[in-house]
């Protein structure tokens, strides 16, 4: 009789135990033990939510904010999908705020990435005829990807196109003829190598000439302008010297017509008897010369003349 009602308290235990186990776990996992405020948003996205399942994480900055309630297409716009978001009352949901995809490692699991929210915007209000605010979606790596690639193949296989239509068989002679012709400017500039030192040292003089020519243009200049300052007062010195000449010629010109009147005539004379006595001295000296016996002897009689 005892172990019977020993059996009996054994099971009674074990299922009250039970039972307290299952509806501790119940409450606790429907928030009556620790309950959070969730604020309730709405969001919508224009590409696939593939990974997102209902209670993935939502994100603000990386901080586990809250989760996904609801996923459906969009009433009235099938080419939209509408999430239903629980955000913990408190986080800085502002009306710039953006809501975006991620996906977390290789797993392909997505949650929602809150971002933006600047400090002095206001936060984000449900609009008239909204049940809840709706935060902005942005596009996700995935999809900006997704529309990129097909552009980024496309130039691609333009520029392959371009190499291919670079590399044909004209343009590969070509550049092997210009390989060519650069082995051998470079063995002849390795030849010339001396040539081209020497010419180098040369330019190098000729720059510090000039260089020098250069430092004694000003001193040039002020000499030159010193000597056209010369130039100058000499000129006006012969301008008024030129002036006092004319002014004596003038004064002196009554003689200088008397004395031209009376002493030319004489002095025609006299040069007319200087050149008759120059042209017997002449004479005189070309006889000595052939004769030299003629200071002594004299003259030699005239020889007779036919008949005499």
């Amino acid at each position: 009789m005892e172990s019977r009602v020993s059996f009996a308290a054994v099971g009674a235990f074990v299922i009250v135990l039970t039972t307290a186990l299952v509806a501790g776990f119940l409450w606790l996992s429907s928030g009556k033990y620790y309950r959070k405020t969730f604020d309730t948003y709405q969001t919508y996205m224009t590409e696939s939510v593939a990974g997102l399942n209902l209670s993935s994480s939502v994100l603000y900055r990386g901080v586990n904010v809250g989760r996904v309630r609801a996923i459906a297409l969009a009433p009235g716009n099938v080419e939209l999908v509408q999430l239903t978001l629980d955000i913990e009352r408190g986080t800085p949901v502002k009306e710039d705020t953006v809501a975006t995809l991620q996906t977390q490692g290789l797993t392909g699991i997505a949650v929602v990435e809150l971002t933006g929210g600047h400090r002095q915007s206001p936060p984000l209000q449900a609009r008239p005829g909204e049940p809840y605010p709706v935060i902005a979606a942005g596009e996700s790596l995935y999809s900006r990807l997704e529309t990129s690639i097909p552009s980024v193949l496309a130039s691609l296989n333009r520029t392959s196109d371009s190499l291919n239509a670079l590399l044909d068989d004209d343009n590969r002679a070509a550049v092997k003829k210009t390989i060519a012709d650069l082995e051998v400017l470079s063995r002849t500039l390795a030849a010339r190598s001396p040539a081209i030192d020497a010419g180098l040292r040369d330019a190098s003089v000729a720059m510090q000439n000039t260089a020098r020519f250069t430092a004694q243009l000003p001193d040039l200049v002020t000499r030159l302008e010193r000597s056209a300052d010369a130039f100058d007062r000499m000129t006006r010195e012969v301008g008024t010297a030129g002036k006092s000449a004319t002014g004596a010629i003038d004064v002196a010109r009554p003689d200088l017509q008397r004395f031209t009147g009376e002493a030319l005539p004489e002095a025609r004379a006299l040069v007319a008897e200087l050149r008759t006595l120059t042209a017997t001295l002449q004479r005189t000296v070309a006889a000595i010369e052939r004769s030299p016996g003629v200071l002594l002897q004299g003259r030699p009689p005239a020889k007779p003349g036919p008949g005499e």
